[in-house]
């Protein structure tokens, strides 16, 4: 039975928790938010901390758990489709990569996140906890509750896909080639700009991007629609249904 963990000891793995969850999720904010929600969930659960993995091993599997959560409820597809699919393409001999590319797009932080992200959940974190994170097959076995040969599949496939999400870089950058903002940041600010709250050169950018972008101008055209139809619901509950009005003018005294 391993020693219960306290607040402090929780406390001392935040860091680490933090690094992990913003390579697996590309919101900040909900990195935070996961690891907020892991250490809020194992004081809860400390007493059933039975030492049969470290510490951090255990927190990691609640934070997973907490990502799977996450990513069933926003619909993120982790299903099998694309693993086989990239895996299909590694089976043909005539399928390569141009290294350059690979290890130049590698070698960038933003880039590599990028292509990670782009890995299902559970294939991304498999590579991240092993190779980022240094934690055995077995471990991860454990934070993923499957079988070690699941996890050393999971761990393949992963590499494979990160791999090939590298390798289509060059075509990626030139589609957005002269598209200021990745598509994400260009959505973040899309509220504050809507208020017109966004900084003279921030608003630039992002206009910039609305007009170079193929998939956000119909998402920002979606959230004005949206707004302006949660501002009509102000005039139509200003008017008050014509049963109702009978019914008041009725109780009235005459």
């Amino acid at each position: 039975m391993g020693e219960t963990p306290d607040a402090d000891g929780l406390a001392a793995e935040a860091p680490g928790l933090l690094r992990y969850a913003r390579t697996i999720v590309r919101d900040q904010a909900l990195a935070e938010d996961l690891v907020q929600e892991t250490l809020t969930r194992a004081l809860e659960k400390r007493a059933s901390f039975r030492g049969d993995s470290s510490l951090a091993t255990w927190l990691h599997r609640i934070l997973h758990n907490a990502a799977v959560d996450h990513a069933r409820r926003s619909r993120e597809d982790a299903t099998e489709d694309v693993a086989s699919l990239v895996e299909k393409r590694w089976q043909d001999d005539t399928y390569t990569v141009d290294i350059s590319i690979v290890a130049e797009r590698a070698q960038t932080i933003e880039e590599l996140k990028d292509a990670l992200l782009r890995l299902p959940l559970i294939y991304r974190t498999a590579v991240v906890l092993h190779d980022m994170e240094e934690l055995t097959v077995a471990e991860i076995a454990r934070i993923h509750k499957i079988g070690l040969p699941a996890a050393k599949q999971r761990l393949r496939r992963g590499r494979m896909m990160l791999v090939s999400a590298l390798a289509s870089g060059a075509e990626r950058r030139a589609a957005r080639h002269g598209v200021p903002l990745t598509c994400w940041d260009a959505r973040t600010q899309v509220s504050d700009y809507l208020d017109d709250s966004l900084p003279t050169r921030k608003r630039q950018l992002l206009e910039t991007h609305l007009e170079s972008c193929p998939t956000c101008p119909p998402l920002y055209a979606a959230l004005v629609r949206a707004r302006d139809a949660v501002g009509l619901l102000r005039d139509s509950d200003a008017v008050i249904p014509s049963a109702v009005a009978k019914r008041i003018a009725e109780s009235e005294p005459g």
